[in-house]
């Protein structure tokens, strides 16, 4: 047995023109004898792939080469089994500046370009908009509508719509029909549009302008159709730039790791994880929004909450502030130190969801931190720490956060962004309902929050903790808006409602189905 073992073994590094010392030999022998054989070549490929990374200076493979290509295998598999849940605040999400030469998407580090400052520099400013603006452009230049004919099939059938940048208009003196622009809604001046884009901006008149499905405010990037003169493009149609499902996205640019998080590669590329979630069926995830621990009857209802999941954990409770009623001013921080407190010994009382359970927070706009702008960070450890050293698997983070289970990936954010960007509209929707309209505009705009920065304010250099690019699985807004569920391009869209307010309602979302359910406590 060992000696048939150990001629395969020999052969197999010598198909790739590699030859095993007789320690080296031994040394992996004594490793994989114990290991089944249907398991065995498949560690030989991750260990001569682990050798063929390293910096060899000769064909012959010494036993230090190997038990170190051994270390990394079983390292590697640790790894992964770790990376089934991991939650990411949105200020270590990974930074991509897309090369419109080099059509790839490639890390600032890597462009060398200097790390963010919380409060950014000048140039952070236009960079935001910037990459905004080439996200959409490259994703909207593959759209089939968008594509050149292939040469010799350039009938009728085959015409496709051209952009034009504005660079374009300005420069031309005549009329011109029949235009397509996609450039960012501004005033620039009182009271008029403006469309804009990295090579300039133009007047626009809104006077004959019809509208698509969607929320169109300033500052949101549109798809704008009609006509140039005297210096004013005359719109007739606005649309948003076509979104992309995931899958999409990931042809075009294979498993980097858009979403951040200790894997090298997105989780979607992984096997064993995508087996790990099939393999748990009954996973689920439970999402409240208003969770004011500093009223009784709240709590109450935690309790018959904590009471029902008892015999059946899910992996996570994820809990999106506010956190109390309303703020408590010089109080506030006490309040909210006691209600966590208070919380921590509720859970203590039920041992099966200590042990097995994430219990996640999400801060909301009237938690204590800095002034609301956008990422913000976790609740401040002085007020968590008790309930931090007593629950071993408490977890806050960042608002907006993202969790990935698996291979799915979820993205939680914590705002009223319906509302603010019903309240924004240039022209209000006439028909279609409100959740069909904010699910159209933030697929399409690959972004959490498409407005101006004085509506929401967003630390400039870290804009890309609110990217939606690949659209996630599941993204849950939550917000005082009347909870909802859409789904858009294999991407669920909901929002869980006001637990304190909507009569103590909340979602439930199961991975493996990819299902949302509403759920509420009578």
């Amino acid at each position: 047995m060992a000696s048939k073992l150990k001629v395969e073994l020999m052969n197999t590094f010598k198909m790739h023109g590699l030859t095993l010392r007789g320690e080296a030999s031994k040394f992996l022998l004594e490793h994989l004898e114990t290991m089944k054989a249907s398991k065995r070549m498949q560690m030989i490929d991750k260990i001569l792939e682990n050798i063929m990374k390293q910096p060899l200076t000769s064909s012959l493979i010494d036993r230090f080469t190997c038990m170190t290509a051994l270390q990394e295998c079983v390292a590697g598999d640790e790894h992964d089994g770790e990376n089934a849940f991991s939650v990411i605040d949105a200020f270590s999400v990974p930074r991509y500046t897309y090369a419109d030469e080099r059509k790839k998407f490639i890390l600032n580090q890597e462009l060398g370009l200097s790390p963010p400052l919380l409060h950014g520099q000048p140039a952070d400013l236009g960079k935001l908009f910037k990459d905004r603006y080439m996200l959409l452009y490259q994703r909207t230049m593959r759209h089939h509508l968008f594509t050149p004919p292939a040469i010799g099939n350039m009938d009728e059938n085959s015409q496709k719509f051209q952009l034009k940048p504005i660079e374009h208009l300005l420069g031309t003196t005549s009329k011109v029909g029949e235009l397509i622009v996609l450039g960012m809604l501004t005033q620039l001046k009182e009271g008029k549009w403006y469309l804009e884009d990295p090579s300039g901006s133009v007047l626009i008149d809104l006077t004959g302008a019809s509208f698509h499905t969607g929320l169109f405010t300033e500052n949101c990037f549109v798809l704008a159709e009609g006509w140039y003169e005297d210096s004013i493009f005359h719109v007739t149609a606005f649309g948003f730039p076509p979104p992309e499902p995931a899958s999409v996205t990931r042809s075009y640019f294979g498993n980097i790791n858009f979403f951040g998080g200790p894997l090298k590669t997105c989780a979607k590329a992984s096997d064993k994880l995508r087996h790990l979630e099939v393999e748990n069926q009954e996973s689920m995830f439970v999402f409240l929004s208003d969770v004011w621990l500093d009223e009784p009857k709240v709590v109450d209802k935690l309790k018959v909450l904590f009471s029902g999941y008892s015999e059946h954990p899910p992996v996570a409770f994820v809990f999106c502030g506010n956190f109390t009623s309303l703020c408590h001013q010089a109080n506030h921080t006490k309040i909210l130190r006691e209600s966590f407190i208070e919380l921590c010994d509720i859970i203590c009382k039920y041992q099966n969801l200590k042990d097995c359970c994430r219990f996640i927070f999400v801060p909301g706009p009237l938690d204590p931190g800095p002034t609301n702008i956008l990422p913000r960070p976790a609740i401040p450890n002085s007020i968590t720490e008790y309930f931090r050293k007593k629950i071993p698997h408490a977890i806050f983070t960042s608002n907006p956060c993202r969790i990935q289970y698996c291979t799915q990936e979820i993205v939680v954010f914590r705002e009223d962004i319906v509302t603010k960007l019903c309240r924004s509209c240039i022209r209000f929707p006439t028909s279609g309902d409100v959740p069909t309209h904010f699910a159209k505009t933030i697929v399409s705009q690959g972004h959490l929050c498409p407005l101006p920065l004085h509506v929401c304010p967003v630390y400039w250099a870290y804009d890309c903790g609110l990217q939606l690019y690949p659209l996630p699985d599941l993204l849950v807004c939550a917000g005082k808006y009347d909870g909802f569920t859409v789904n858009s391009l294999d991407c669920i869209i909901t929002n869980p409602g006001s637990f304190s307010r909507s009569n103590f309602s909340f979602k439930v979302y199961i991975p493996s189905t990819k299902q949302m359910e509403n759920s509420k406590i009578e």
